[in-house]
């Protein structure tokens, strides 16, 4: 079915969307009511008797709140049904109707009339749907009364039904009926229209019959379904469709609902029915209690669209009304119907060309003048693309259709026609946002609210591709400050390709990141994150949280920093401190809440911030990808991270996060996930080691010890070895360091024969035999250095205690077979003082605490120590032996990773113990006892594993980190870029645009051409006209001789290219000039329909015999001051025209005008409606507006500027229930100067001030307006007088603002800035924009 709007104003509210349904009981004639229309149906099926609570809950709430309509009284109608039986007034036969209903006595003398005679009753067919033979997938199904409420319906698909809030409402129109389509353009129109609807979360909404162009949507959705993945979500199809016309509906009915009912597609039995599409996935059957009758659904489906394009739908931190498109396919007069109250009510519509009738007649004249599109192009059109009924088209008729395409093409910011391979279009998708976006533009925003509404569509549909070609162009500078919100919108919703734009157009995260935006993220994680259930956790558990004062926000950032040093692991400082009672961070501003409304509402923005506004942390970007870690959003984390400066510490951070969380998370996916991208980190952290180790050996073994103040002051090493990163301990460069932390001072060059030598007989170190790294010990000149640096480096210490243990074991075994005696020898109290020291290391080894781990954590160091659990291990030998023999395959693989890592914890601990070996290093520990216990020296480690650099060069090491980061992201691109697969791609998307360029037409190949020789033409015409001007003038100056004038093509010839050149737009000629909004089918504010008079038909002169206009003129209440209604010429008598009429002013400015029958005639020409509608008098109705003006000012009084022009100011007002601005004034009662819309915002006292102003001011304006009230017998005429404030100072300009007042509450008055998106009346903007040209103002 073709859907059409209701033809009502777009203001009026829905009926009967506050009140209760009615009752079958409010009736009681019928109150005994037992049956059911359905109850002669014998398609009901025994239920399954083990139903959900989720169905018990449908099963209530639906008969509770939805109900359907009954025939109440048979009446017998002339007609049939198509089994040859009597049948009622409502279509319905005498045996499917209530058994009251046909009683005789029922309603006796009374004639059928649906609205008394069809009832209300609860609903009796609702639940799950399935396709017999062609799909168990279940969809949802309902029967609906057609006064049901839209919010009651959409109701019942968000809660009840678990529809998500759509992104994106489009509604789908055109032929009812099967029609034909070239097959690349319905496999273009099907591909686009489920790309749109799946990429940005749309719901379609149809017909849901399986014909015409709902079957091309259900089928488009059936390839979709088939070819996607589980992950890609499903497209949500709505169908909805006329109860009274689908076959095969009877298995649809049970009372407590169907779980699921089977539905049988019956097309060859479906005679003048119609059969449900089996490939929509929700269904919304519109019942009026008739049978076969078809356009039932569409002012339910119009409210319902309406109703849902008021809805607000907020994620990220932004909040959306929902935005509705109308895509056209083929169609008859109902969708030209559809088209016309679609771009009336503001939705912009997608007109597919190619696809037949109504759809080809409105592209083939889309890019023509109005004035160009008459009568008779329309019935040439009209006789091309409906050859079969063009013979049903009465006169009138197409003078209707030419009047209302008309309308359309007038509103070309709604209108988009998607030609196949023209204007670059490719795909339907792209057209349909495109066209949303063209609309948004065309609203009455300033500057940059309107340029931001587009940005936040976008991003709602998630579609950076649309806002790189539409909204990221030269036309408009974004401000890095005005996309911080969408920015954070973009985090929230996980968007990282919108992320990656913010960046590229100059949002800088150090700017982005503050205290508020941080707080506001972590507020809302994802709820199903591991992360945000710890948070909860701390914060349940925080023994302060029943004193926190209401006004501060629960969530600081100290709970954040508890849950990460948590994961990090003690090693590390908090990253964020405790707050100090004194000095507690607050909140600069409210939690925000950025509020969008794509109608004009505007933006309530976080990033306002005060002057005194700081960075909350040293380094926002790391809070920033710490945010995106916890969450696991990979490719997030990739955009942030690439924008750190401690890269590698950041990368090996994140991966000891991820493996910490890994282990508490329940589920396996995200688990896998998790670990998958904890690995990723760390091969960036070895990517971006393995440059530096290239470029600078030196340098990049100082990354790895240098203390990192923003990962809680620890070190890429340490990091890497708490987080198990093997790969990364294992690198060449790393294990280089080790080596060289190994040998100490010592060269590593050094054999370790040398080595043992010099240990044996330690006076060779004299002779030169050792190398040293450093110069000052290269001479033999400083024995005692020479020897200090010898004896503690670890290499030399770990062979003194080998050597020990092997001395300690001779020496024990000695004592045990030869010198075991009853008294204790020297040899065993040898052995004693020797274990005696061992355990004293052992001891020192365990108390060692440099870092204040604190002695618990520092047990579990010393545990978790590979050689201080040697001595454990040999117990468990043998159960170690057993388990070898089935990993031993693995550790084979690992071998050199585990030992590499395990190589480091060697390294440490002879790099901190004493050079002394047993028993000698009892010596040490006393030193050690002196200095720690008498002389208090703190335990200091070794600048050689930890080192803290100065700033500068500590600055100068991030930045040279960063530059090679910068490097290895490069490469990464270009291998990317290098690896057969991408090739093949990238070759595979060229092949794919050659096709689609050669399988073009010659015609729409050479689009680009005719757009090239179109404004080339335009070019033209403008110089000819320049050189027109400048040879009249200076003929008119005297200049020259009328000998040897250059010849020029005439104006008109100029002015009129040959139109069979197709693409260029011509100027819009004088005979569109005529009055249009006077001519708009509905009148405002009544249910009158004007005769549709188009352009050519507009002036009085030109013939139009057909032209019967209804005659309209509205009941006020203040009668008494108006003129007569005018329906009959007596009252009209008494009435003097073309002249001062008592205190009414009857004049014209244009003019005498013709009185025909007693009625003035519009000298602007005909209107379609006659009466004075509502409009106080015949003829002219007289109006004075006010256009008060100041030049808008800097806080230090300089005028402002755009674009080198200054800027003005506009004093404008509006009034309740209006959605735009107004000028100050409005009719004029007679005999009074000012109107009274003017007082009501004036105090009283500053009338006659006001009074006085005016004459001070200029005439802008006298004559006609074109208004919607106009009629061919009254009509507004204006008077637009300036008034303009020069001096800020003005006496008069303070007291105007002193004396503004609105009388009416729910009026605003306010200065506004003077711009052509100001959302004022389009007669209003056009009086102002001759008053900013009056003062060389911007607009």
């Amino acid at each position: 079915m073709e859907p059409s709007a209701l033809r009502k104003a777009g203001s009026e509210q829905e009926e009967g969307f506050v009140g209760p349904p009615r009752r079958v009981a409010d009736l009681g004639m019928v109150s005994n009511l037992r049956r059911s229309n359905s109850s002669l149906f014998k398609g009901w099926r025994p239920q399954c008797p083990f139903g959900n609570d989720k169905q018990e809950s449908l099963s209530s709430w639906i008969p509770e709140n939805i109900k359907k309509k009954e025939c109440v009284y048979f009446v017998e109608s002339s007609k049939l049904s198509d089994a040859g039986k009597v049948v009622c007034q409502c279509g319905y036969t005498r045996e499917q109707h209530l058994e009251e209903a046909t009683k005789p006595d029922t309603f006796q003398g009374t004639q059928w009339d649906p609205k008394k005679h069809v009832q209300e009753m609860p609903t009796d067919a609702f639940g799950d749907i399935v396709f017999t033979g062609l799909s168990q997938e279940v969809k949802k199904y309902v029967r609906v009364s057609q006064d049901t409420p839209s919010s009651t319906i959409y109701h019942l698909m968000t809660q009840h039904w678990g529809l998500d809030v759509p992104n994106l409402l489009i509604s789908v129109t055109g032929g009812a009926k099967n029609f034909n389509m070239k097959p690349r353009l319905k496999s273009i129109f099907r591909r686009g229209l489920v790309k749109v609807a799946q990429t940005t979360g749309a719901w379609i909404i149809t017909g849901g019959s399986h014909a015409g162009v709902m079957k091309q949507v259900g089928e488009a959705v059936r390839d979709f379904s088939l070819s996607s993945s589980y992950k890609e979500g499903e497209v949500i199809t709505i169908g909805v469709a006329t109860w009274g016309t689908v076959h095969r509906r009877e298995g649809l009915i049970h009372p407590t609902g169907s779980f699921p009912a089977e539905y049988i597609l019956d097309e060859d039995g479906q005679g003048n029915l119609t059969c449900l599409d089996s490939n929509h996935s929700h269904f919304i059957l519109v019942d009026d209690g008739t049978h076969g009758q078809y356009g039932v659904e569409i002012p339910l489906r119009t409210r319902l669209e309406k109703f849902i394009s008021e809805q607000t739908k907020e994620r990220g931190g932004v909040a959306i009304k929902i935005p509705i498109v109308c895509v056209v396919l083929e169609g008859g007069p109902g969708t030209l119907q559809t088209i016309y109250n679609a771009t009336t009510n503001g939705t912009p519509c997608v007109v597919v060309e190619g696809s037949g009738r109504v759809a080809d007649v409105i592209a083939q004249v889309a890019n023509l003048p109005v004035s160009d599109i008459t009568v008779s192009l329309i019935q040439q059109k009209l006789s091309v693309f409906f050859q079969e009924m063009f013979e049903t088209f009465t006169e009138s008729r197409i003078v209707e259709w030419t009047k209302k395409i008309q309308d359309i093409v007038r509103r070309r910011q709604l209108l988009t026609v998607f030609r196949e391979g023209k204007d670059g279009q490719q795909d339907v998708d792209v057209a349909i946002l495109q066209a949303l976006l063209k609309a948004s533009r065309s609203q009455d925003h300033f500057g940059h609210e309107n340029w931001d509404h587009q940005l936040k569509l976008a991003v709602a549909w998630n579609r950076v591709d649309i806002a790189r070609s539409e909204i990221f162009t030269d036309e408009w500078q974004w401000k890095p400050s005005d996309l911080h919100p969408m920015m954070t919108a973009a985090l929230i919703s996980n968007k990282p390709e919108f992320v990656k734009l913010f960046l590229e157009n100059g949002v800088q995260l150090k700017e982005f990141v503050t205290w508020d935006t941080l707080l506001y993220l972590y507020e809302n994680l994802e709820p199903s994150c591991l992360f945000h259930s710890k948070l909860q956790k701390v914060l349940a558990e925080e023994p302060e949280r029943l004193a926190c004062t209401p006004a501060a926000p629960r969530l600081q950032m100290h709970h954040v920093a508890q849950v990460l040093r948590e994961l990090l692991g003690d090693f590390t400082q908090p990253l964020y401190p405790w707050p100090q009672h004194s000095d507690r961070p607050r909140l600069l501003l409210p939690v925000p809440h950025i509020k969008l409304n794509v109608q004009g509402v505007s933006l309530r923005s976080l990033y306002k911030r005060s002057s005194g506004h700081v960075t909350f942390t040293m380094d926002p970007v790391r809070d920033l990808l710490i945010w995106a870690i916890v969450q696991n959003r990979r490719e997030l984390a990739g955009i942030i991270w690439a924008q750190s400066q401690d890269c590698i510490a950041g990368a090996l951070a994140c991966s000891k996060i991820l493996k910490e969380l890994s282990k508490e998370e329940e589920d396996t996916d995200s688990s896998e996930e998790m670990l998958a991208l904890a690995e990723e980190c760390e091969h960036r952290a070895i990517g971006v080691f393995t440059e530096c180790y290239r470029k600078d050996e030196e340098r990049a073994q100082k990354l790895l010890v240098r203390v990192s103040e923003a990962w809680g002051k620890t070190t890429c090493l340490q990091l890497a070895l708490e987080a198990k990163d093997m790969k990364f301990v294992s690198h060449g460069g790393v294990q280089a360091f080790l080596t060289k932390v190994w040998w100490g001072q010592l060269c590593v060059d050094n054999g370790l024969w040398r080595v043992t030598l010099c240990m044996l007989a330690f006076p060779l170190l004299l002779t030169g035999l050792i190398s040293f790294r450093e110069k000052r010990l290269q001479g033999v000149s400083s024995p005692v250095a020479r020897a200090r640096a010898f004896f503690t480096a670890p290499v030399v210490v770990f062979h003194l205690n080998i050597l020990s243990y092997f001395a300690f074991l001779c020496l024990f075994a000695y004592v045990l077979m030869v010198d075991f005696q009853p008294t204790p020898s020297w040899c065993e109290c040898a052995i004693y003082l020797w274990l005696f020291s061992l355990v004293c290391e052992e001891t020192r080894q365990f108390f060692y605490d440099p870092d204040e781990y604190g002695l618990m954590k520092k047990a579990a160091l010393y545990f978790s120590d590979f050689w201080n659990k040697l001595d454990v291990g040999a117990i468990l030998l043998f159960v170690a032996g057993l388990t070898c023999s089935y990993t031993f395959q693995q550790v084979q693989e690992h071998t050199d990773q585990i030992w590499k890592f395990q190589r480091h914890d060697l390294i440490e601990e002879y790099h901190s113990r004493p050079a002394a070996p047993p028993p000698f290093i009892l010596l040490s520990h006393l030193q050690l006892f002196i200095k720690r216990v008498i002389l208090k020296t703190p335990a200091k480690r070794h600048k050689q594993l930890k080192n803290k650099l100065e700033k500068n060069e500590e600055a100068a090491l991030l930045s040279w980190e960063i530059y090679l980061k910068e490097n290895y992201l490069q490469n990464q691109q270009f291998q990317q870029k290098q690896r057969p697969e991408q090739k093949i791609e990238d070759i595979s998307n060229k092949v794919d645009a050659m096709v689609d360029l050669l399988d073009l037409d010659p015609l729409k190949r050479s689009g680009s051409m005719e757009q090239r020789l179109a404004s080339l033409e335009e070019q033209v015409a403008q110089t000819a006209r320049a050189l027109h001007w400048i040879v009249k003038t200076l003929r008119a100056g005297g200049f020259g001789s009328e000998v040897d004038v250059p010849t020029l093509a005439s104006q008109k010839a100029v002015e009129e290219p040959d139109t069979e050149l197709g693409g260029g737009k011509k100027m819009e000629e004088p005979g569109d000039s005529y009055h249009v909004n006077a001519r708009q089918l509905l009148y405002p504010n009544c249910p009158i329909t004007r005769f549709p008079v188009p352009n050519e038909k507009v002036p009085w002169e030109t013939e139009f015999l057909i032209y019967d206009p209804p005659f309209y003129t509205a009941e006020r209440k203040d009668a008494a001051v108006m003129d007569p209604v005018g329906d009959t010429l007596e009252p009209l008598s008494t009435i003097q025209y073309n002249m001062v009429d008592g205190l009414r002013d009857r004049r014209s400015f244009h003019g005498p005008y013709a009185v025909q029958a007693g009625l003035p005639l519009n000298p602007m020409g005909r209107t379609g409606l006659r009466g004075r509608g509502s409009l106080s008098c015949f003829g002219p109705n007289h109006t004075l507006y006010s256009m008060v003006t100041r030049w808008r000012r800097n806080e230090d009084g300089a005028i402002c500027r755009k674009s080198i022009k200054k800027m003005l100011e506009v004093l404008v007002v509006k009034l309740p229930l209006s959605e735009h601005w107004a000028l100050p004034g409005g009719s004029r009662e007679p005999g009074e100067t000012l109107p009274q819309k003017l007082k009501r915002i004036l105090r009283q006292e500053h009338w006659l001030a006001f009074e006085n102003l005016l004459p001070r001011g200029t005439e802008v304006y006298k004559g006609y307006m074109d208004d919607p009230r106009n009629t061919d017998n009254a009509w507004i005429e204006t008077v637009a007088i300036s008034i303009h404030f020069q001096d800020q100072n003005d006496v008069e300009l303070n007291r105007l603002n002193s004396n503004l007042h609105a009388c009416d509450s729910g009026a605003s008055i306010r200065w506004q800035v003077v711009d052509r998106r100001i959302p004022l009346y389009a007669n209003h903007k056009t009086l102002l924009q001759k008053v900013a040209a009056e003062f060389g103002a911007h607009y």
